[in-house]
Parts: structure tokens; C-alpha cells; sequence
């Protein structure tokens, strides 16, 4: 009986992804736990492993297809001593062929029917070809590998206008280079409005793309379309702005006592032996201690700890501290688990790690899902103070601001202090304003009194 596999769901939310190589081919003997595949979700880039044992059959998605809806067929196994040529066709000699041209909108039926040819479904297939041998969608937008649209990008290709030798004509990356090289394919024009053409800025509250468009002259603008991250950003900003009744404190924190332990600590890191020579062992950030901070403020004002359901408040034992790191085409949150009984240098190592495998999108889902609260700090780009937006199920974030000399009054005088703004907003919902009052007095009392922390 052929073994199907199917388009994983890698987080709750995903929809669908884009299956971005293949790391076995067909004829190929796997076994559970073999990464057969890299798959890119909105968040990040995610190996695939088999679940069970058998011969590749066949490939029904190629690799650099976009758009592949959850639970799609992807690939079908041959068993153990199966006909892998049988197993190919879907099993019993039903074939396993994709959708007619006249039915491009089919998707793949669940895992748990018993005939795979039902299901060998991808876009790619269905598509018409373009008069250039390129594949098109059914909304006139040509299908090209994500490398391949990247570099036409770079080098300003027309996709349209490129000949695509790839799986049912798609682009890929040696038909770009190959249009780059010839000079046959001309640059990119700034795009027209076409009728359905997604806009690339968000359209006013109650305007819709066309109406949007029809602002601006034509020629003066070009429209990009929105990556899957860049989507889920924006679907989970108007959930959480239109169901979350934000409510926002600001207070000063002098930060002067935390500067100079911070530089303490970092004098007395102990030198450890690398490939590239003696290097410390941590390099402690203002970040760092902040996030310190803000997990020990939790634990200090438990009730403040919470995520709001429509049932009951879940309160956490532990205080968990998501970090907003940016990346090419939005943000991720990053979590600190259990950060409230991490050490410093724990916690900074742990940051940056997962800070750099974040902009590579090597994040695993558990690493940026869930947690108890966040940070957001933009002060390293000069903004004195801003309001962050909360990222549910969080029911906090704080957002902080840059550290600067500001003169401050100290027993009836006039003295020069480093102070940073911070701003909490709270889900009033669950933190109303004398709770978020507290959890943030806590928190300035950790970052004013940083040698709290280290016991």
C-alpha cells in the first residue's frame, strides 16, 4: 500500500508553505527520522523528517513550489517490498496525476483517504503555460522558484518575460542567470494596476485595493506582493489591535547602577579558547539585563504573569520573555524560557543564538511560540519612547526606549543621570492599570537596583 506524505502543519497557525528543496530524490530509501525536505513558513526555513520507512516513488510537489496548502500530498512512499513503479501511480494502478487544466483551484484531500490518486494535487501543475514557456497562475503571475524571483529582483529581470525550462515550465535560478547573461529579458517596469493586482501598501479602512490605487498616477509605483510573513504579521496586528483593549504606562528608569555592573561583569568573563583565538564567555548587553529584569518583575507580581481566554486567566509558573528581533521582510519574537532562573550570561547567550538563527530563519516553532510577555527595545535607534503592540497570547509587552544623559532633580539638586523610557502596554482585559502600575514599579526597581538580579 503506497505511503503518502503530506504538507506538515510545522506551527497552529500555518496554512500553507513553500516547499523549498528536496533533500532526497526519487528511488531513494528512507527511513523515520531521515530529513527528506526543507519546507519555508512564514517564520522560518524547517527540515522535514520521514515518519516511515519505504522508497521514494515519486515527487508530486518539485521542489520551489510556493503556496502549498497543509495537508497537500507531496510525495508518495512505496512500502517495504512494494512495486515502487505501482506505488508511483497511486497505488493499484490508479494513476497519480495532478488536476486537469480546467480545475486549477483543487486542493489535496486529507491524509486519511485511501486513494492517493485523489489527492496528487499542486498549483504548479494546473497551471496554464505562458506564450514564453513560463508557467503562470491562474491570476496571470508568473511561478518561479523563490531563489530564482529573488535574483530576478536583484538584477531587475522581468519574470514575464524569461523562458522556464523548470517542472511544468516554472523559472528557476539558471533561466534567470541565463536571461542576465543574453540580456534577453528586459528590466522590470514599474508595474501597472491590473484588475485584481494586489496593492502593496495596506489599503485605508474601508477602501479597497483599486480605490487605493487610484490615488496615485499611474507609472509612479510598483506593486510587491506580500510573503507569507509579512501576511501573518498583518493578520495577527489586527487581531490584536481590534480584540486586545490595550492600555499603556510610561516611567524613567536610571540606569546609571546598571551600566556599571554591566561592565563589571563583562571585565570579568572568563576567557575561553576558540578556533578564531580567546574570546569571553559572555559579553553582557544592555538587552540582556532588561529582559532579566522584566522575567524577575513577573515572578514578583505573579497575578501580572497571565494570557487571557475567554474560559479562564492562565497563569504561568515560569516567566517567559519573548525579544522582538527584526528580519529581512518583518520580525520575530524569539522566547527566553524560564528567563526568571537563568543567569545573566545564560540568558545573553541564549539571545544571541537564537537572534542569529532568527534572521536566517532557522527557528524551530517552540522557540517563537508562546511565552508569557516580551520586549521590544528601539533603542539602539535613538527612539526615546514608543507604545509596542501586545503579540497575543501575551497579556505585556514592554517596549524601551534609549538610554540618555537627561538632568534630573536629586535632593533639591540638579544632577546628570542616564535614564531610559519604557512603556508597558497591557491587556486591560487581564492587567488593568494598577496591576500593570505594579509590574512595571517592580521592574523599574530591578533595573535601578541591578544587583537584585544576581541573587
Amino acid at each position: 500500500m503506497p505511503i503518502n506524505i503530506t504538507m506538515p502543519a510545522l506551527s497552529p497557525t500555518m496554512e500553507e508553505g513553500n516547499l523549498a528543496k528536496w533533500l532526497v530524490k526519487e528511488g531513494d530509501k528512507v527511513a523515520p527520522g531521515d530529513v527528506i525536505a526543507e519546507i519555508e513558513t512564514d517564520k522560518a526555513t524547517m527540515e522535514v523528517e520521514a515518519v516511515d520507512e519505504g522508497t521514494v516513488a515519486k515527487l508530486v510537489v518539485p521542489a520551489g513550489t510556493e503556496g502549498v496548502k497543509v495537508n497537500s500530498l507531496i510525495a508518495i512512499l512505496a512500502a517495504e517490498g512494494e512495486d515502487v513503479g505501482a506505488a508511483a501511480k497511486g497505488g493499484n494502478g490508479a494513476p497519480a496525476a495532478a488536476p486537469k487544466a480546467e480545475a486549477p483551484k483543487a486542493e489535496a484531500a486529507p491524509a486519511a483517504a485511501p486513494a492517493p490518486a485523489a489527492r496528487a494535487a499542486t498549483p504548479v501543475a494546473a497551471a496554464p503555460a505562458a506564450t514564453n514557456g513560463a508557467a503562470v497562475s491562474s491570476d496571470g503571475r508568473t511561478i518561479a522558484s523563490p531563489l530564482a524571483r529573488r535574483i530576478a529582483k536583484d538584477s531587475g529581470i522581468d519574470l514575464s518575460a524569461v523562458t522556464g525550462t523548470g517542472p511544468h515550465g516554472r523559472v528557476v535560478k539558471a533561466d534567470v542567470e541565463a536571461a542576465i547573461a543574453g540580456g534577453g529579458a528586459k528590466a522590470a517596469p514599474a508595474a501597472k494596476a491590473p484588475a485584481g493586482a494586489p496593492a502593496a501598501a495596506p489599503a485605508a479602512k474601508g477602501m479597497s485595493d483599486d480605490q487605493v490605487l487610484k490615488l496615485f498616477e499611474e507609472g509612479s509605483y510598483e506593486l510587491i506582493p506580500h510573503d507569507n510573513m509579512r501576511k501573518t504579521i498583518a493578520r495577527r496586528l489586527v487581531e490584536a489591535k481590534s480584540t486586545i483593549p490595550h492600555f499603556y504606562l510610561t516611567l524613567d528608569c536610571e540606569i546609571d547602577a546598571l551600566l556599571a555592573l554591566r561592565a563589571q561583569l563583562n571585565a570579568a568573563a572568563p576567557v575561553r579558547k576558540t578556533d578564531k583565538g580567546d574570546v569571553p564567555a559572555y559579553k553582557l548587553s544592555v538587552n540582556d539585563m532588561i529582559i532579566k529584569a522584566m522575567a524577575l518583575a513577573l515572578t514578583a507580581v505573579p497575578d501580572a504573569n497571565v494570557s487571557w481566554t475567554d474560559q479562564a486567566m492562565v497563569k504561568h509558573k515560569h516567566a517567559d520573555v519573548g525579544v522582538a528581533v527584526s528580519i529581512p521582510g518583518g520580525l520575530i519574537t524569539p522566547i527566553i524560557r524560564k528567563a526568571d532562573i537563568k543567569t545573566l550570561s545564560v540568558i545573553s547567550n541564549e539571545m544571541k543564538d537564537m537572534a542569529g538563527r532568527a534572521r536566517n530563519r532557522k527557528l524551530k516553532p517552540e522557540e517563537y511560540q508562546g511565552g508569557s510577555s516580551a520586549v521590544s527595545n528601539l533603542g539602539m535607534f535613538g527612539i526615546k519612547d514608543f507604545a509596542a503592540v501586545i503579540n497575543p497570547p501575551h497579556a505585556t509587552i514592554l517596549a524601551v526606549g534609549a538610554g540618555e544623559e537627561r538632568a534630573v532633580v536629586k535632593n533639591g539638586e540638579i544632577k546628570i543621570a542616564n535614564v531610559m523610557s519604557v512603556t508597558l502596554s497591557t491587556d486591560h482585559r487581564a492587567v488593568d492599570g494598577a496591576l500593570g502600575a505594579e509590574l512595571l514599579s517592580a521592574f523599574k526597581r530591578f533595573i535601578e537596583n541591578p544587583m537584585g538580579m544576581l541573587v
